[in-house]
Parts: structure tokens; C-alpha cells; sequence
């Protein structure tokens, strides 16, 4: 077998393939043989076909797939070992059917779509912007307040808050506005509601105001947003009864639970942060900011990436690529996609196609892999922070890490965990590499920022 490439320019590659007989007769002689031993062919015992007889009944078929198969094995072993980057698949040049009866050399041609040869800085010489968010006493104070609500304490109030529990009768109201009597009428003696959870706000609003012995008259489809679940549980019926609920009820208010927030204290300190962790006032509201802080530095290092995406983009953008082959490689992918459809496709895809190139050769410079370990400490963050939603933040080292090990266990999850933090090392690894500009901002004008972005 021979190979013979054909450059047409720095982005594409044609490569002809020359086959000989003795390049695929002994494995069709092989493959004839299997098909003599594993199937019942009509007339014969099995593993008593002769030859002869194989090559008349298969011979044909089997030979046009082995030369197919050995003509594509060459190619993709001809671009691993020239260590080619080959965007797409080879595609080839001419498909016809082979003619068996008259030849037995053949000739292929395959086109290739090359990567453009890019040399990408990533030292200090290279500047990108990167916006630090200065935190408040006033994002500070509202932190707190959340966390003092958090790990507040339920108990009776007198006038309806925001965030309030309401307990009371519930009745149905007939279409006069006068409560429903008789068998059929719905009444829920002793209900909850919790008006901060209602998808209909002004719904919500009716409960402004009100005090225990008050009355509220609302509309569990509107509150709800036509939630057949939510409104069976609110009113204690059966699904297939909602369809009666059609208009308003009252609600007489013989109880409001609002929430005590929490004291500063050991208590909360250990709520929050865990045990040990902090011991006084001065400390907690350093965690508190240093906290907020770590949150917002996740925007920040999300807007470093359009920030460096552009830097770089700005810089080697205007590469060449092989359009026409990637063009006809997008039609090979689905067959109902025309020219003009395919054209329009790459038109779209071909600014993160050139990002994604770019990117590639700054993980190739900052050596960056994605070893087992980064990524049992990813998922230990993201087990943390999953207990930590329902206020578990004592959870014990082994249970997190048995946790982050199950989660691990997931191959499709697995994968999409190594994507995160393959970008995550790269753009952390890039941040030591490159010159930042940083500049302080509040959060009002980062937002101005990433708008922008």
C-alpha cells in the first residue's frame, strides 16, 4: 500500500491511496473463512463450505468491505503517526462502487481539513483585564440577616411578614362571595399557607397587613399558577377534585408564624461556618465578607474568561481554516442538510471553532491535565455545597468524600465533571501565566461591565 499526500494550501490535505492485492487478499481469505465457520448456510454443514464456494456466494461483498476497512485504517494510522490535526473526519474525495470483476488495484482519494498552524502566547506578555468586586458593610449586613432568618426560630406573631407562615380555616366561597355549604362544598379546618411561595404575587399582597382573627379572601388557581398538585395539597382533596376549584376562598387567620432571627452567638457561629470555625462577632463578620467575596470572585473569573477569550480572539482570530472541506464534512453529517444550510452552520460555529483551536494550544502550553484527584476535589466542593443548601455544614470529611465518590460513580456525570474542571484548571493556570490588569469595582458597575461583555 501506497501514500501519497497533496498539499493545496496550509489548511488542507489530499492524500491518495494506492491498494494492491496482497494489501487485502489474506484478510478477505480470513473474514471468508469466519463467515464458513459462524453461519448455516443453506446446502452445506456448518464449517464445511469450501472456499470456493464462500468466495462465490460473499466474496464480493466481503472484499469491497476489507478494502474499505484497510483503506480507512491506513488513512487514520498515516494521521496519527504524522501527528496531523484534522478538524472533522477525511473526507472522501469520490465514493463509487468498486469494479471487483475487472481490477484488483485500486486508487483512493481522501481530503483532510487541517488545523492552521498557530504559535499562542501565554506569558506576561499578554494583558487581560480582571475585575475584582469590592465588598460592603452593606453586602455584609444583608448576608447576615439572611443567615439570622436562616437559622431563625418559627413563632406566633400578631401581623403578617413577608416571609410568614399563615394557619387558619380554610372555606369555598360561592359566587356571591358567601361561604359554600353542604356535602360537596370544600373546607379545610385547619390549613397552611405560605403566601411567600405563591407564584402569583398579587395573590400573595392579600395577606399584607393582616392580623390573627382577620380574614382573607384569595384564589388558590391564581395563587398556585394553575398548579394541580400544589392546589390539591393546599386544600387537602384529591387531584381528581381540583377541576372543582374554580373560585375564590377564605381564609380566617387564627395563627401567623413568623420567623425570630437568629442571635449573634455560638449558635449561629457554628451554623454557618461549623464548629470551632469562628468565635466572635469581629471574626464572623470577616467570614461573612470573605465569603461573599469568594462568591463574587466566580463572576469575576467568569468575566476573565470573554475577557481573555477576546484578548486572544483579537490576537489570532483572523486564522485561515479550511471552509469549503467543513462545509462538505457538515453535509456528510446529515444527509438532508444542503450546501446553503451547511455554509450558514459554519458561518455560526467557525468564531468558537477558532476559540476552541486557540484554547487548545494554551492547554497544550500551560501543560494542563485533569488528574483523579482534581477531580475528587471537585466533587467533595460540590457534595459540600449540596448539604450545605439544606444547612448541613457539619458534615463529617469521610461522609463528604464517600459522597464525592458516588457522584464520581456516574461515567455520563463523571464526564461533564471533567469538562468544568479541565476549563477551570486551564483558565486558573492562565491567570498565574498572563499580566492582569485587575481593577476594583462595586458591584453595580461589574454589572455595567459584563453587560458589555
Amino acid at each position: 500500500m501506497n501514500i501519497t499526500i497533496t498539499s493545496t494550501d496550509p489548511v488542507s490535505m489530499r492524500l491518495t491511496v494506492a491498494v494492491e492485492e496482497n494489501d487485502y487478499k489474506a484478510k478477505v481469505t480470513e473474514d471468508l473463512k469466519k463467515i464458513g465457520r459462524t453461519h448455516q448456510i443453506p446446502g452445506f454443514r456448518k464449517g464445511h463450505v469450501s472456499l470456493k464456494d464462500l468466495e462465490r456466494r460473499f466474496g464480493k461483498q466481503v472484499t469491497s468491505d476489507v478494502i474499505n476497512q484497510v483503506v480507512y485504517e491506513a488513512v487514520m494510522k498515516y494521521i496519527q503517526e504524522n501527528k496531523l490535526n484534522v478538524l472533522g473526519q477525511p473526507l472522501p474525495v469520490e465514493v463509487k462502487e468498486l469494479d471487483l470483476k475487472n481490477q484488483t488495484s485500486f486508487t483512493f482519494e481522501y481530503d483532510l481539513a487541517l488545523a492552521p498552524a498557530l504559535d499562542v502566547e501565554t506569558d506576561k506578555n499578554v494583558h487581560v483585564p480582571y475585575y475584582n468586586i469590592e465588598v460592603t458593610d452593606e453586602m455584609v449586613d444583608e448576608q447576615d440577616k439572611a443567615f439570622r432568618k436562616r437559622f431563625g426560630a418559627q413563632v406566633p406573631g400578631e401581623e403578617f411578614e413577608p416571609d410568614a407562615l399563615v394557619k387558619g380555616a380554610i372555606m369555598q366561597l360561592n359566587e356571591d362571595g358567601s361561604v359554600k355549604e353542604g356535602d360537596d362544598a370544600i373546607q379545610v379546618v385547619s390549613g397552611i399557607l405560605a403566601p411567600m411561595y405563591f407564584t402569583d404575587k398579587d395573590q400573595a399582597a392579600l395577606f399584607e397587613g393582616k392580623k390573627v382573627g382577620d380574614k382573607v379572601v384569595f384564589n388558590p388557581r391564581k395563587a398556585t399558577g394553575e398548579n394541580i398538585t400544589e392546589i390539591a395539597s393546599m386544600l387537602n382533596i384529591d387531584k381528581a377534585r381540583v377541576a372543582e376549584v374554580q373560585g375564590d376562598f377564605e381564609m380566617a387567620i387564627s395563627e401567623i408564624i413568623v420567623v425570630k432571627p437568629a442571635e449573634m452567638g455560638e449558635e449561629l457561629f457554628t451554623n454557618v461556618f461549623g464548629k470551632d470555625k469562628v468565635h466572635n462577632e469581629e471574626e464572623y463578620r470577616e467570614a461573612v465578607k470573605n465569603m461573599i467575596s469568594g462568591e463574587l470572585q466566580g463572576n469575576s473569573d467568569m468575566i476573565f474568561r470573554w475577557s481573555a477569550r477576546k484578548v486572544y480572539m483579537d490576537k489570532y482570530g483572523d486564522m485561515q481554516l479550511p471552509a469549503a472541506l467543513l462545509t462538505k464534512w457538515l453535509m456528510t453529517r446529515n444527509e438532508e442538510m444542503t450546501e446553503e444550510k451547511a455554509a450558514e452552520e459554519f458561518s455560526r460555529m467557525e468564531s468558537d471553532l477558532k476559540w476552541q483551536l486557540i484554547l487548545d494550544k494554551v492547554v497544550e502550553n500551560l501543560g494542563v491535565k485533569v488528574e483523579r484527584d482534581d477531580l475528587l476535589e471537585f466533587a467533595k466542593g460540590l457534595a459540600a455545597r449540596q448539604f450545605a443548601q439544606y444547612g448541613m455544614t457539619n458534615i463529617d470529611d469521610e461522609t463528604i468524600a464517600k459522597y464525592a465518590e458516588n457522584i464520581l460513580a456516574d461515567k455520563q456525570y463523571a464526564g461533564r465533571l471533567h469538562e468544568q474542571v479541565a476549563e477551570i484548571k486551564t483558565f486558573n493556570a492562565l491567570k498565574q501565566a498572563v499580566t492582569l490588569d485587575e481593577e476594583t469595582v462595586s458591584l453595580d458597575r461589574f454589572k455595567e461591565i459584563a453587560s458589555q461583555i
